[in-house]
């Protein structure tokens, strides 16, 4: 069977490399299906979480629905992450009788899945009744900002790394024992580690060769600090390809790791005595034309150029009001805490790992913008829409970065401000700001901090180890 293959080169299209190749056509597409003998495709779409939902379906099903779309049961933007119906949510629940939704497939994504015989993919999207987006969902949310930036003339370039725990355990192990301590994967705080590495060789060799088949390419993978830990830094591209990069790595790990008797997980904090797992964004903006980085500036004495700075103090400005869709969990504040590695002040500074935001004002082409409060368990697509829509602000109104670059430690640095402590403060900000409507719409700000008084509500009822060992005996 033929694969389509994209080189995007060093530079992505700026640069493309002599092999670079145009996206084939619909036409093309589907003419090549038909003609490889594939007999299922599968076709998938992501909730409010980013977990991934779809279904297979029969060659001849996908030729029926390919272009003129199929209905898709809106339940995926009614029931939370372990499929818990919301009692709160005004979109879709027993109210309308969860009907479907009507669902676009994106030939844009198109890629085979080597881990199952080369098994066509590809990603869809949502629609209202009258052919518009739904813009509660995240992939057109992201949309929508892609499309504001481009009107400003700005085109954005984005990509997202990620940490995450390895542990030697199958699912069944996993739930017969309560998710009581499994079992790394490695011992000990071994970050950047060779020989931890070439333990489990087969593993980490498949995720680099099986991930850039499915065009998901990594530019780097290590060991990162804590036992079974692994980071990986997706290779940046234009913001909707990084996105779509980002789920599809999260989904392509917990798959491939399956396939070596090993389980992945993206929670923000497993362990309180271990790091937290970050999803860090990094942007820049490029005038597409002159193929030029307009965050780079080799006359200014940090690199930076003013749109730069306007763009790190609109993320500044925004912060509070947008952070459940950076740290999207009950689980995601556990990770935001002082001296984790994860920033709890609102704070930038250049090349500082302690602050918020880290400006690499590092050269003409690298030159961007490294978002630091996003945890691994976020939503990339609503990760980077709140990324780029905060950066747009400050663009957009002239904001002057006021704010000094912190010096030392961003956690001692609280004269700005420090983040909301837990998912509820966070979301009341953003359910009260003016700003997340003027960001997002009314209709996806709704929607999200309804589930997010969801997630809380069913956190606040739960009886934890924690409360029965402090009080059940003593009190």
């Amino acid at each position: 069977m033929k694969l389509w293959t994209i080189d995007y080169g060093l530079f992505f299209y700026f640069c493309p490399s002599p092999n670079y190749s145009p996206m084939p056509t619909t036409s093309e597409i589907l003419k090549t299906l038909k003609a490889s003998g594939a007999t299922k495709v599968k076709l998938a779409v992501t909730d409010i979480d980013g977990v991934l939902r779809g279904k297979v379906v029969s060659i001849e099903k996908f030729m029926g629905i390919a272009e003129k779309g199929f209905g898709f049961c809106d339940v995926v933007f009614g029931w939370d992450s372990s499929d818990v119906a919301y009692d709160n949510a005004t979109y879709t629940g027993w109210h309308t009788g969860y009907p479907d939704a009507q669902a676009v497939v994106d030939f844009n994504t198109f890629r085979n899945i080597p881990w199952e015989n080369n098994l066509p993919f590809f990603l869809a999207d949502f629609r209202k009744n009258d052919g518009s987006e739904l813009e509660l969902s995240p992939r057109n949310l992201l949309k929508k900002v892609i499309a504001q930036s481009e009107k400003q003339g700005y085109h954005a370039i984005f990509a997202q790394e990620f940490e995450w725990f390895n542990f030697a355990e199958d699912a069944d192990n996993l739930h017969a024992n309560g998710f009581y301590k499994p079992q790394h994967l490695t011992h000990g705080m071994f970050g950047y580690s060779v020989l931890r590495a070439s333990q489990n060789s087969e593993f980490f060799n498949d995720l680099f060769d099986e991930l850039a088949k499915f065009k998901v390419p990594i530019e780097g993978l290590h060991t990162e600090t804590g036992p079974g830990v692994y980071e990986a830094a997706i290779l940046y591209g234009d913001t909707m390809e990084a996105a779509d990069r980002a789920v599809l790595f999260k989904t392509g790990v917990k798959e491939i790791a399956h396939r070596h008797g090993i389980m992945a997980t993206f929670m923000a904090k497993f362990s309180e005595n271990l790091p937290g797992c970050s999803g860090h964004v990094h942007q820049s903006l490029w005038d597409k034309a002159k193929k030029k980085n307009l965050f780079h500036d080799a006359k200014s004495k940090t690199g930076m150029s003013s749109l730069m700075e306007s763009y790190i103090a609109g993320q500044l400005h925004c912060l509070p009001y947008v952070l459940p869709m950076y740290a999207p969990t009950i689980n995601s504040y556990k990770r935001l805490v002082v001296g984790a590695w994860a920033p709890t002040t609102l704070t930038w500074a250049v090349d500082n790992r302690t602050t918020a935001l880290r400006a690499l004002p590092t050269g003409e082409k690298s030159c961007r913008l490294e978002t630091r409060v996003v945890g691994s368990d976020s939503n990339p697509y609503l990760a980077m829409a709140a990324c780029l829509a905060s950066g747009l602000y400050g663009v957009k109104n002239k904001l002057k970065l006021k704010t000094p670059q912190t010096i030392g430690s961003g956690y001692a640095d609280v004269k700005n401000g420090t983040l909301p402590r837990n998912l509820a403060e966070a979301t009341e900000a953003m359910k009260t700001s003016i700003l997340a409507e003027e960001l997002f719409g009314k209709e996806f700000v709704q929607h999200f901090v309804q589930t997010r008084e969801w997630e809380w509500r069913q956190f606040s009822k739960v009886v934890t180890d924690w409360e029965l060992k402090r009080y059940f005996e003593i009190i």
